[in-house]
């Protein structure tokens, strides 16, 4: 898998009463319960056409918390991402889609979680489509005798039930047509939305003064390992500290840094580099063990 891409399969413990809560509002056809009229009908001529409505007012507030609650504490521990953007609900049936796009700058990461009953599902299409790296850098080892098809192109990710997909948004995606079905039952369902607010995130007794100033430290080390390097991109780092302050176990957990093909060499060895500098961190004698979520933030203009 590429490191701009996590799947998570069987995410949340709430996928199924998520989903039976979606399935109860659509049970009567006829019905004019005044949930039935909370959709929105995005329609944005040759980009985007699904029905939306907010996550977070659709299901039962208890419910809904659960699973949002469950997600934060996912992005900060495996992201660095301390919350979510306000989540989103998409239907997608019959003519449903999204041409590819970027999305900037929500957030360093982007993710769908489905409810949709992808097993026997009636219809085709709603896979989630990712350019792949070979097409951003099409040029590059070029072959004229070498035929290239979608699947060399796109890389289509099923919105299987349970599944959580994050990616990073920079790369151009969208969503395939969907076709076949006009019932909201058998359409594609999913909640999404972008990680955001990269931060430290410590779970044990650490200092927030001493991770602050080694991170300062570790700053002022990277002007210098960075030059002119134009990256950009989120690094998140874990580790674990013990009784004493020692680094145990640096391992990265995600990386979105991106730099030119010829500068690629020059990106790892700044990576290396870092890891190399945390795993000698002394941050000072605690009450116990803690563990470290560390998200660095490359931009450039």
């Amino acid at each position: 898998m590429p490191r701009d891409l996590l799947i998570i399969d069987q995410f949340a413990t709430e996928a199924e009463q998520l989903r039976a809560a979606f399935d109860a509002k659509f049970a009567n056809p006829r019905s004019t319960a005044a949930d039935r009229f909370v959709w929105d009908y995005w329609h944005v001529p040759g980009q985007y056409t699904a029905l939306r409505t907010p996550a977070w007012t659709y299901f039962p507030a208890p419910l809904y918390r659960a699973f949002h609650e469950r997600l934060v504490a996912w992005g900060r521990e495996t992201l660095g991402c301390h919350d979510v953007s306000p989540p989103w609900l998409s239907l997608y049936v019959e003519g449903c889609r999204q041409e590819l796009h970027g999305d900037l700058p929500h957030g360093p990461w982007a993710f769908v979680y489905s409810l949709t009953p992808w097993r026997g599902r009636t219809f085709r299409g709603g896979e989630t489509l990712l350019l792949r790296d070979e097409v951003l850098d099409f040029w590059h080892d070029f072959t004229s005798v070498r035929g290239v098809e979608e699947g060399e192109l796109l890389r289509a990710i099923e919105p299987r039930f349970g599944r959580l997909t994050v990616f990073d948004p920079r790369i151009p995606h969208g969503v395939r047509t969907v076709t076949g079905t006009h019932d909201p039952r058998e359409g594609r369902l999913v909640i999404h939305g972008w990680f955001v607010q990269p931060r430290p995130f410590v779970r044990g007794p650490l200092s927030a003064r001493v991770l602050t100033q080694r991170i300062g430290e570790l700053t002022d080390r990277l002007g210098p390992w960075l030059g002119e390097l134009p990256i950009a991109g989120l690094f998140s780092v874990a580790f674990d500290v013990d009784r004493r302050g020692d680094v145990r176990g640096v391992r990265v957990l995600s990386d979105t840094t991106r730099v030119p093909k010829a500068d690629e060499p020059v990106r790892r060895r700044v990576v290396r580099k870092i890891r190399d500098a945390i795993a000698v961190w002394q941050l000072g004698a605690q009450r116990g063990p803690s563990r470290v979520t560390l998200p660095l933030v490359f931009e450039r203009g």
